[in-house]
């Protein structure tokens, strides 16, 4: 069985150096092909190679595919995300990150991937989609509420919180973790990022704050 790698992030690109250069690491080949799933939004195209700013500090051969997240692709698309090295999940509207690839041949492109070995970062919306709970913020999505949505489920028993500090998720953090029930949440810091080996937490740069639902009070949440 292979060894599975997720890095999170909990803002905006470009990744931190050190968890670049493991993310690195872990593709086992330094000029492979690294896919970037995006939205495409005005300034998508000046902003999208911050993505991969500071993995080519480290592997300045590797190529990049950047795939526009739809309704539907060409095979040809789908065949370079199944042959990628590694594939980072962009940030923005989470919903719509969320209603573009969960629950879609994408989902099952990734899924399959991960099991594989293959490399999974996400930036911020990416991050929160990435668990098998995927909780949008109020502070993320047009009704200003909790949303509870099913995610990717690449990290097991586990919640995020992304702009932690930015945002002020203290708070928020502590409910999602009550509410799902989950065994730990990680509250990840604008300019930070945490890398899970096999589903363990194995390297962080930046901040990071963990909330475990054992010592977490149990507060009861509608």
């Amino acid at each position: 069985m292979k060894d599975t790698h997720l890095f999170l992030f909990g803002g905006s690109p470009p990744m931190p150096d050190k968890i670049a250069g493991r993310f690195v690491e872990t593709l086992g080949n330094k000029r492979g092909s690294i896919a970037v799933l995006y939205i495409e939004r005005e300034g998508a195209e000046e902003y999208l190679p911050r993505y991969t700013l500071s993995l080519h500090s480290h592997a300045p051969e590797l190529s990049i595919f950047y795939l526009a997240l739809g309704t539907s692709y060409t095979e040809k698309q789908l065949d370079q995300l199944r042959a990628s090295d590694g594939i980072i999940i962009g940030g923005g509207d989470t919903l719509a990150y969320r209603n573009y690839i969960v629950e879609t041949e994408i989902a099952e492109i990734i899924q399959c991937q991960f099991q594989k070995g293959t490399s999974i970062a996400g930036f911020s919306a990416g991050a929160l989609i990435s668990p098998e709970n995927c909780v949008i913020s109020p502070k993320d999505n047009p009704k200003e509420v909790t949303l509870y949505q099913q995610g990717l489920g690449l990290l097991m028993d586990a919640v995020i919180s992304a702009h932690y500090l930015k945002w002020e998720e203290q708070d928020q953090l502590k409910k999602i973790v009550a509410h799902t029930q989950v065994q730990v949440g990680y509250g990840i810091a604008d300019d930070s990022g945490i890398y899970f080996k096999n589903q363990r937490l194995t390297t962080i740069e930046g901040y990071l704050h963990i909330e475990n639902y054992s010592t977490s009070g149990h507060p009861k949440y509608g």
